[in-house]
């Protein structure tokens, strides 16, 4: 295999990268700055300097490639609707576009299982759960109708699978664990319902497990949910992740029928005043981190033989390991 990944410089990307190169997989990943370029050559990938918006450039990276894997997205719970379409369903267009022209063999698109979002708890729920017509948020929205397309043009010359990590977390993240230490050091973190509710997730390593798998592996014009195995409650997880990195999540919570209407009341405002900066808690994050987000990833280890080798104790070992062989800040 000779593979192509966008979003290489990306948490996803760095350590899928780095599993190849120790697979002795040669590998190109998109880099979109100076910054993006030392990131992916750092990772052991060849770096393709471009974008989403370059069709052409994006082909030209593509060719030789058998395997694409787009793990590129526009993730944020709040923003201009413009803003994550362009990212999130433009670009995707421009990445099956690209593929074919370059004669591509396999697609793997990085999802989520934010495009199932309807305002239900999403409880134990598989592949057969149907994508709503329109996902609550921009980004589950903008997602979904991605998805759609990637698994829309699935033929015999482009097989293309679609693989769902839900709540990746793992050493190198730039996001989801420095966002939670964030809120609770600036003391805006309070719990929802006490945090008393189930989750699933998957360390990265899992995801670039599934993500390898699928691409050896999956049926064409399929989706797989990718976990770390049974779910488990919110608030002893990221009790747990937050430890790692000495940080305390406290007691505070609010119900989460408050909740539910800070978040809608917020959306609203926050929309109809055209404010970019996101609002307290939006519907998005409510609905993905208030309350019960679990997913089957019986498909996965059924179809792929998916393991989800790294276990939650080991991966929380790994981080705070990590965190103890940062060098100290200057004062």
């Amino acid at each position: 295999m000779r593979a192509f990944i966008t979003g290489g410089s990306g948490f996803v990307g760095r350590h899928l990268i780095a599993e190849l190169q120790r697979k002795g997989t040669p590998a190109r990943a998109l880099a979109r700055s100076p910054a993006a370029v030392e990131a992916v050559r750092a990772a052991g990938a060849e770096p393709v300097e471009g974008d989403l918006s370059d069709v052409d450039r994006l082909r030209q990276g593509m060719e030789g490639c058998d395997t694409v894997f787009h793990a590129a997205a526009y993730v944020k719970t709040w923003g201009p609707r413009a803003d994550f379409f362009e990212a999130n369903v433009r670009g995707t267009e421009r990445v099956l576009e690209a593929a074919r022209l370059a004669g591509v063999k396999r697609l793997v698109h990085v999802g989520t299982e934010a495009v199932l979002l309807d305002g239900e708890p999403l409880v134990r729920v598989d592949e057969t759960r149907p994508i709503p017509e329109r996902p609550i948020g921009n980004y589950a929205s903008t997602k979904a109708e991605a998805e759609r397309l990637v698994l829309s043009v699935n033929s015999a010359e482009l097989t293309t699978v679609v693989a769902r990590p839900r709540f990746i977390w793992g050493p190198g993240d730039t996001t989801v664990l420095p966002g939670f230490v964030e809120a609770v050091r600036s003391g805006r973190f309070k719990w929802i319902d006490g945090g008393r509710y189930l989750t699933s997730t998957c360390h990265v390593e899992n995801c670039v497990e599934g993500l390898l798998l699928a691409a050896e592996k999956g049926r064409g014009g399929q989706s797989y949910f990718l976990t770390d195995g049974e779910p488990v409650e919110f608030r002893e997880f990221i009790t747990a992740l937050l430890k790692t990195r000495g940080v305390e999540p406290g007691t505070g919570s609010f119900p989460s029928a408050l909740a539910a209407t800070v978040a809608l009341l917020g959306d609203v405002t926050w929309s109809f005043l055209g404010l970019s900066s996101p609002p307290p808690l939006s519907r998005t994050e409510y609905l993905l981190v208030g309350r019960e987000v679990t997913v089957s990833d019986a498909k996965a280890r059924l179809e792929l033989g998916y393991e989800g080798r790294m276990t939650r104790e080991a991966g929380l070992r790994g981080l705070t390991a990590e965190f103890r062989e940062q060098p100290p800040k200057a004062a």
